[in-house]
């Protein structure tokens, strides 16, 4: 049978999906399945390593600030309000389409090497104020680092982790850096103050940078510059 064709008659409450051309299998799954899944991947589809566990953030997933309308006054961005990437400190976006149903997603990607077969295993946390999934340390040892850095970046809790902490970030960290509504300027400058002689902590002094991605727009620049080549050649002749 189709590996895929397995996947789906063994996880039928489950959605699996092939991404073409890449051919990338993912299979999505109820967080309350997160574990067992994982468990029967392991043992019933020999996916024996578990390369990568990451976290993601789907707030404003798929959006941009490009308008993409090109006119004779030439283009700009249409951006009302805090969009992501715009935020200071404790502010939050604004639409209702920035606000996904389900933000918060664990990621495992797995590796069967005597199969030669790699599959990704996706979870949504049910609570997006405080993400819980359940750990995977118990099914792969090796994933104890990467959940620590999920949580630390993301803030999803790993239910069952035997040492959930902080491993990028100092101590003390306030906040999640890879979530999309943490500033990408921070949220205090460091410096060493001379007169008190130790480090201190202050307010950011910068406005926010932008992150969002932008939207390629068309560019006919390329195409005419060939046109007027061709035209000029056929002058000559």
């Amino acid at each position: 049978m189709d590996f895929v064709a397995r996947l789906q008659a063994r996880f039928a409450d489950a959605a699996v999906n092939v991404a073409v051309p890449r051919g990338e299998v993912t299979i999505d799954v109820a967080a309350d399945a997160w574990l067992a899944t994982a468990l029967a991947l392991r043992d019933e589809f020999f996916f024996e390593q578990c390369v990568d566990v990451s976290g993601v953030d789907y707030l404003s997933y798929g959006s941009d600030e490009w308008d993409t309308d090109v006119s004779s006054e030439g283009f700009s961005r249409g951006v009302e309000g805090k969009s992501a990437g715009r935020f200071k400190w404790g502010e939050q976006p604004n639409g209702a389409a920035a606000v996904p149903e389900r933000r918060f997603a664990a990621v495992a990607h797995l590796l069967s090497v005597q199969h030669n077969r790699r599959v990704r295993l996706r979870t949504f946390a049910e609570n997006d104020d405080l993400p819980v999934v359940a750990s995977l340390t118990g099914v792969w040892p090796g994933t104890n680092w990467f959940e620590r850095e999920a949580f630390d970046l993301f803030g999803i809790i790993f239910e069952g982790h035997p040492d959930l902490r902080r491993i990028l970030t100092d101590y003390g960290f306030v906040g999640y850096p890879f979530r999309k509504d943490f500033p990408l300027i921070g949220n205090v400058e460091v410096r060493y103050d001379a007169d008190k002689k130790r480090v201190v902590y202050e307010p950011v002094s910068i406005e926010p940078r932008v992150g969002v991605p932008r939207v390629i727009r068309d560019d006919a620049r390329y195409q005419t510059a060939v046109g007027e080549a061709a035209q000029r050649a056929e002058v000559k002749k």
